[in-house]
C-alpha cells in the first residue's frame, strides 16, 4: 500500500497525556501533547479525572496538530491510535475518536500497542542512525520494565519483564518516601547528580532468568528510612542528595545486570532504550558506557521518551506500509500484551 507520501494522524491517550502527531511517511510534521496538571495535587494519576480531561483536550489537540503540520484532514492517509495498554477510560477516548474520524474520512484505522510505539520511536526520521535488526529494546516506564528481542518492525518477543512493579514506580515511590512531589523520578535524577551513589547500599532483588522485581527494593528503602529517622528525625534533610544518588545507582545496577545477561545469552550487542524512564540521565550515561564493550547503543530524543503520539504514528506508518487495517469492531485493551 506504500504511496509516495503517506500522512498518518496518530493519537495517544493511554494515561494522562492527550497527544496527537502528524507524520509524513517517517518524518514528524507535528507532535502536540496536552498534559493534565490536576493530578499533581493527588500525588498520582486519578483515572476518572484523566478520562474527563482527555475528552476536553482531544479536539483542540488534533486541530492544533493538523494546523502545525500544514495539512487538512482530507490529506490524511490513515488514523493510528493507542489501543493499549493503559487506563481504560483514557484509552476509550482516544479509541472512540480515532474510529469516528477514520469512519468519517473513509480511511484506514490502525491500532498500535503503546510499548511497541516506544520501541519504534527510534525509527522516526531525525537524520540519525537507526537500529539494525535484530536488536534488544529495553522499555522502561512507570508501568513497564521489559527486555524485548526485536527482529522486525512487527516481530517482537518479550524475553524479560518485571514480576511486580516497574522501575518508574520504584523511582516515584522511593521519592514519595523522601517527601518529593509527583512525579519524583525526575527529581531524584537531578538530586542524585550532587550526591554519593555508594553512600547507602541497598539490596539487589533476585528474580529468575531475565526478569525483574522492584517491590522488594521499595520495601528496603522504606525500612531504611524508618530506621534512620528513628535515630535522627532530620536524617532525610541532612542526607537527601546521597540517598537519591544511592537509590538511582542501585536501580540502574538492577536494570543493567539483566541487560548484560540478555546480551550474553542472545549475542545481540545492539541495545535501544525507550519509555519515560529512558529520559533519566544516569540510565543514558550507563548505556553509553557499554559502547566501550562493543555495544551499539540507541537513545531516543527527549520528546519521544515520555508518552507522545509521534511514536504511535511511526508504528502505524509501518503497519500502513504492510497494508494492515483494524476493523471498526476494535476496542481498547488496557492489559494487552506485546
Amino acid at each position: 500500500m506504500q504511496t509516495k507520501n503517506s500522512y498518518i494522524l496518530a493519537i495517544e491517550s493511554s494515561c494522562d497525556d492527550t497527544a496527537c502527531a502528524i507524520l509524513k511517511n517517517d518524518h514528524v510534521l507535528s507532535n502536540i501533547v496536552a498534559g493534565q496538571e490536576i493530578h499533581l495535587q493527588y500525588g498520582g494519576v486519578v483515572p476518572e479525572l484523566a478520562s474527563r480531561a482527555h475528552q476536553s483536550h482531544i479536539v483542540p489537540v488534533v486541530d492544533q496538530a493538523l494546523k502545525k503540520a500544514g495539512i487538512t484532514k482530507e490529506d490524511l492517509s490513515a488514523i493510528a491510535f493507542t489501543r493499549g495498554p493503559g487506563l481504560m477510560g483514557s484509552l476509550l477516548v482516544g479509541t472512540s475518536f480515532a474510529k469516528s474520524l477514520a469512519m468519517a474520512l473513509e480511511i484506514p484505522l490502525i491500532d498500535v500497542h503503546h510499548m511497541q510505539g516506544h520501541i519504534l520511536a527510534h525509527f522516526i526520521d531525525n537524520g540519525q542512525e537507526k537500529p539494525i535488526f535484530p536488536f534488544l529494546a529495553v522499555t522502561i516506564s512507570g508501568g513497564h520494565t521489559q527486555i524485548v528481542k526485536v527482529t522486525d518492525y512487527h516481530k517482537m518477543e518479550v524475553i524479560g519483564t518485571t514480576q511486580d512493579d516497574a522501575i518508574g514506580e520504584a523511582f516515584d515511590k522511593s521519592g514519595k518516601m523522601l517527601g518529593l512531589g509527583y512525579p519524583a523520578g525526575p527529581q531524584i535524577d537531578q538530586l542524585a547528580k550532587e550526591g554519593d551513589p555508594k553512600k547507602f547500599p541497598f539490596p539487589i532483588p533476585k528474580a529468575p532468568d531475565l526478569n525483574y522485581s522492584f517491590s522488594g527494593f521499595k520495601t528496603a528503602v522504606l525500612y531504611f528510612i524508618q530506621r534512620e529517622e528513628n535515630n535522627n528525625p532530620d536524617f532525610i534533610k541532612e542526607n537527601l542528595l546521597d540517598i537519591c544518588a544511592s537509590i538511582q545507582y542501585t536501580l540502574i545496577k538492577i536494570l543493567f545486570q539483566k541487560v548484560e545477561k540478555a546480551v550474553q545469552q542472545t549475542g545481540i550487542k545492539t541495545v535501544a532504550i525507550g519509555g519515560g524512564v529512558s529520559a533519566n540521565s544516569g540510565i543514558r550515561a550507563k548505556l553509553r558506557s557499554y559502547e566501550k564493550k562493543g555495544w551499539n547503543t540507541f537513545i531516543p530524543p527527549f520528546e519521544y521518551t515520555t508518552d507522545n503520539a509521534a511514536m504511535i504514528g511511526i508504528s502505524g506508518y509501518y503497519k500502513f506500509l504492510d497494508g494492515y487495517t483494524a476493523g471498526m469492531e476494535t476496542t481498547a485493551s488496557p492489559r494487552i500484551q506485546l
